[in-house]
Order: C-alpha cells, then sequence, then structure tokens
C-alpha cells in the first residue's frame, strides 16, 4: 500500500474538494479523500502511485496541487521557474493584484482567513448597503413625492424577504467575481488560514486545524483591508451594539435606532432606516460629514430633520448600558433610549495580527501600512494596497492600487495618482466631490474662485420636484483652472465622473461652460455652475448655450 499527501489550492468551498476527490478516486487503484478545509488529499493506492497522474487529475478540474513531502516545507506555488507572489486577503485590492499578476506570468497564493473570501465590498460593505438603501429609497417614495395626481401610499415592509434578496445577490456576486476567479485560473491559488510575517520572504499559514504552513514569495502583497473601529465609550464593549455588518443583516426593524457616528456609512445607514420605518436618532462627535465643505453638511442636517431624524450634533453618550431590551445612553442633552444601538465610527487597518516588526513594515500610529504612490512599503519587496494602508477607504482606490501593485511587483513602472479622486456618499440627495475644497486650495496658498448653484437654477431638478441640494465649483483665481467640485444632489454619483474628468484634464471653469451637455439632466448641472463664473443663468433661457 502506498500513501501519498498533495496540496490543494484554488478550492473554496466542499463541493470544489468533492470535485477534486471525485477526479483523483477515477485513477485504478487509488482511495482519495480530500479535505476543503486543510487544502489537502489523502491518497492511498494499492499500486506504485505515479504522482504525475494524481497532479494532472486535481489540475483537469480546474485546482492547483503539489506533492506535500513536509508539513512544514516552504511552500512556492506550483511553478517553481516563475516570479511568486503571495497576497494577504481576498478583497478587490487582492484580486484585482492577483489577477494583473497572473497575467504578468507570476504564480501567485492568496491567503484568506475568513470563511467567505471576497473582502468587505461584496459581502458587508457597498453591495449589501447599496441594495438596502435603494430597497429603502423605493419605500420612501411612494409615501414621499410631490407629483399631484399619484396617490402617497406608505407600503408595508418586509425587512427578512428584503434581507434575503440582498443577501442572494451578495452570493451570486461573490461567485461571479472571486469564487469564479479561483476555479478558473491555475495561476492563482487559494490557502486558507491566518498569515503572519516570520521574516522578509516568509509567512507562516496558521490553518483552521491548528496545523501551519510557510508561505515562501519573491513578493508580498498586504492588502488585508479594514474593520469597524469601535470607540472608548464607557459600557459600549458590554452592550450588543451592531456595526455596520449586523446592521445589514438584521431581519427586523427597530422601533428607535440610535446612530454613533455621521460620516459616511452612518449617514446612509441611519437614512436608509429611517426610510423603513425605525426611529433614527443621530449622536455625531462633531457635525455632519466634517472632512467635507461645511455647507454639505448643514443642508444634509436640514434635510434628515425634515424626513423626521433627530439629530444631536458635538453630542457623543457619556456611556452606554443595556437592560436586556434598551440601551441607555445618557449625554450633555439628557438620556437617550433605544432598542438598538448601531456604532459607525470609522474604520481600523487589518494590521495588528501580521506581525510586520518582523518584517520591517513601517506603520502609522493607527496600523495603516504606509506606502507611496506605487505601493511600496518601507521594505522593497513588500507592497501594501487598499483600507490596510494610508490611502483613502474606497474599494475603487483598493482596486486601482492592487493592479499597479502587481505591475510593479512584476517588473514594471506604475504609480497611483489621487489628485482628482471622486468620492460618494449615498444618502439622498447624494453627496459626491473631487478634488479641492476652498478652504483645502486656500490652505495650499492659491488664491480661489467660487461659486454656487442652488438645485433651483438646473431644469431636471425642478422638472423633478426636488430641488433640495447645490453644486459648488472652485477654481484658480487667475487662470480659472477646476481645482474642486462638491455636489449635493440627487444622482450626484453619477455626475461627478464628468468635473473628475474635467479636473484631470486642466479644464477652466470657461472650458466647462462651453460644452454641450444633454437637456433635462442633472449632470448639466456643472454647465450651468460653470456659467455663472461670468453670467447670470436666471437671465438665460432653457439649454442656453
Amino acid at each position: 500500500m502506498a500513501f501519498v499527501t498533495l496540496n490543494i489550492t484554488g478550492m473554496t468551498c466542499e463541493h470544489c474538494a468533492k470535485s477534486a476527490q471525485d477526479a483523483l478516486n477515477t485513477l485504478p487503484g487509488v482511495s482519495a479523500s480530500v479535505s476543503y478545509s486543510q487544502g489537502e488529499a489523502q491518497i492511498e493506492s494499492t499500486n506504485d502511485i505515479d504522482t504525475a497522474l494524481l497532479l494532472r487529475a486535481v489540475e483537469s478540474k480546474g485546482y492547483g496541487a503539489t506533492l506535500q513531502t513536509d508539513k512544514h516545507e516552504p511552500a512556492r506555488g506550483m511553478g517553481e521557474d516563475k516570479l511568486t507572489v503571495a497576497i494577504i486577503g481576498t478583497g478587490s485590492g487582492a484580486f484585482a493584484a492577483a489577477i494583473k499578476a497572473a497575467e504578468e506570468g507570476a504564480q501567485v497564493t492568496i491567503i484568506e482567513e475568513a470563511d467567505v473570501i471576497g473582502g468587505t465590498c461584496v459581502n458587508v460593505g457597498c453591495v449589501p448597503s447599496k441594495i438596502m438603501i435603494r430597497g429603502a429609497h423605493i419605500a420612501h417614495l411612494q409615501s414621499h413625492h410631490s407629483f399631484d395626481g399619484i396617490a402617497l401610499n406608505r407600503p408595508p415592509i418586509d425587512r427578512a424577504a428584503l434581507v434575503r434578496q440582498q443577501q442572494a445577490r451578495v452570493v451570486d456576486l461573490r461567485h461571479a467575481k472571486y469564487e469564479n476567479i479561483l476555479e478558473t485560473n491555475p495561476d492563482i491559488n487559494l490557502i486558507r488560514g491566518w498569515a503572519r510575517f516570520q521574516d522578509t520572504h516568509t509567512l507562516i499559514v496558521t490553518q483552521a486545524d491548528g496545523s501551519e504552513k510557510t508561505v515562501t514569495a519573491d513578493r508580498i502583497l498586504v492588502a488585508t483591508g479594514a474593520r469597524p473601529a469601535i470607540p472608548e465609550i464607557p459600557g459600549l464593549k458590554e452592550t450588543p451594539y451592531w456595526t455596520s455588518t449586523e446592521a445589514l443583516i438584521a431581519d427586523q426593524i427597530p422601533e428607535h435606532l440610535v446612530v454613533i457616528g455621521a460620516s459616511v456609512v452612518a449617514l446612509e445607514l441611519a437614512q436608509a432606516f429611517l426610510r423603513l420605518g425605525s426611529k433614527v436618532t443621530i449622536m455625531a462627535r462633531s457635525v455632519f460629514l466634517s472632512k467635507e465643505d461645511p455647507a454639505i453638511g448643514e443642508a444634509l442636517v436640514k434635510i434628515f430633520e425634515e424626513e423626521g431624524a433627530r439629530v444631536l450634533l458635538h453630542t457623543l453618550p457619556e456611556s452606554v448600558a443595556y437592560d436586556g431590551n434598551e440601551f441607555i445612553l445618557p449625554s450633555a442633552v439628557g438620556e437617550t433610549r433605544s432598542d438598538r444601538l448601531l456604532v459607525a465610527t470609522g474604520r481600523r487597518p487589518n494590521s495588528d495580527r501580521l506581525d510586520l516588526g518582523k518584517a520591517g513594515v513601517e506603520t502609522r500610529r493607527d496600523g495603516a501600512i504606509l506606502i507611496d504612490d506605487h505601493m511600496r512599503t518601507s521594505v522593497e519587496h513588500i507592497y501594501a494596497a487598499g483600507d490596510c494602508t494610508n490611502q483613502p477607504q474606497y474599494v475603487y482606490v483598493a482596486a486601482a492600487a492592487g493592479t499597479r501593485a502587481a505591475i510593479n511587483m512584476t517588473g514594471g513602472d506604475a504609480a497611483l495618482d489621487l489628485s482628482a479622486m471622486p468620492a460618494v456618499v449615498f444618502t439622498e440627495p447624494a453627496v459626491a466631490t473631487v478634488g479641492l475644497t476652498e478652504q483645502q486650495a486656500n490652505d495650499q496658498g492659491i488664491d480661489t474662485e467660487s461659486r454656487t448653484l442652488d438645485l433651483e437654477n438646473v431644469p431636471r431638478a425642478l422638472a423633478n420636484f426636488d430641488t433640495r441640494g447645490f453644486i459648488k465649483l472652485v477654481a484658480e483665481k487667475d487662470r480659472g483652472h477646476l481645482l474642486g467640485v462638491q455636489i449635493l444632489a440627487p444622482e450626484a454619483g453619477e455626475m461627478i465622473q464628468t468635473a473628475v474628468l474635467a479636473i484631470r484634464n486642466r479644464m477652466t471653469v470657461d472650458d466647462l461652460a462651453g460644452q454641450l451637455f444633454p437637456y433635462l439632466t442633472m449632470v448639466e448641472g456643472l454647465k450651468l455652475c460653470a456659467q455663472t463664473f461670468s453670467k447670470n443663468v436666471e437671465q438665460l433661457s432653457c439649454c442656453a448655450g
């Protein structure tokens, strides 16, 4: 009787393990058992085993396979003659890097501790939150619109059904955009477990069963993302508070939800629950969206209050307690009680368990890995991308960084320019920005000129009977080059890319004012705002050129 153990990579579920096992068991005299959790195949044979046949059987199903000679032998991937790249994490930045590195000829090993791959965006971030926000928007429109002749109707909400539909779409997208790549790309192999540095070229991966593997690589990318940051409020950590992760899959609508926080995630989810029927109280350490132009936060406060939210600015709870039924939050304005509490006060990098010090990788005090515009860390061959770094925490920044990191790891030269980076907050109206605010430009010593156009001057907003919001353009005073754009408007997220392209191409406000924009679109507001630098748009005819 002969015995062989194979390491199998690329499996994403128990079905994958069964597929590999079935392929092995078709070989004469072979009895194989494949473990998905361990990434291994245990093989017995009544004959001498031709390992080449075993490897080909597994690879025929789209998985990677190597002969295991020692449980702790360093794994360098299937191709010893190829550049080897190890990537910690399986989010957008990690997968963008993996795909590009494989395209450039590298053998890629990605390492993931979580039960599912895909990172924050598809699983507990962008995708489920935007589905929830859209559903809340549909419900709100039925009971709050300005059109005569269409009856207002407050629809019943089946939150459990909404969550089922939402999570089904999450599963579909995770499979299409992540799991399917592992199943079909033989140069990208997955190892399950928690990775930490042993030295600058070596990672130790602790698997679910406690066993360890060492992974050595020519290049290493850290793309471990971030997790909710929880403030140090007395009593908070002893209560069953929600982060966004729990809030997004809650199958009941709270009677009263208190939200601690006033940045992107806090405001998006607060408004969504408000529109689904919760009473909502928002407790903000300072103001709404404190990093943006102050006018945006001030306008949003008014909009939220008009929709029924209670907004407490410059107010945090002095402590938090939970009596089994209610959260109790005393503050300077008195005691607030609620059946649910959502804490959305930012995110902190997932870097604290990587033993970065053993590799000499430098971080900020908050744990963010310090990288340059080529995604290089303080160690020459170690790179980082995404929310675990000092770059802005946006999924499209992470993906762009991952791709460029892969180019650089495989011998190329690619920088990431964030000078015209768009940002969107999916409230309603939405917030969208790019470039510099007026204050930021002035702080840099740039003389500016700005104009703000209320949506009452945008024909499409008038036709929609919804003129909440404004468009603001910031330009160099002398030459008129566009420096920044801030938008508070329905569909702001769809409008902002035009502004991005204008700034990227060094357009002036006169250039923007002279462009053709389709009439009765919200984006035409950019042209109208640009025209206000030289004329009074209130005295122009419709679609004036």
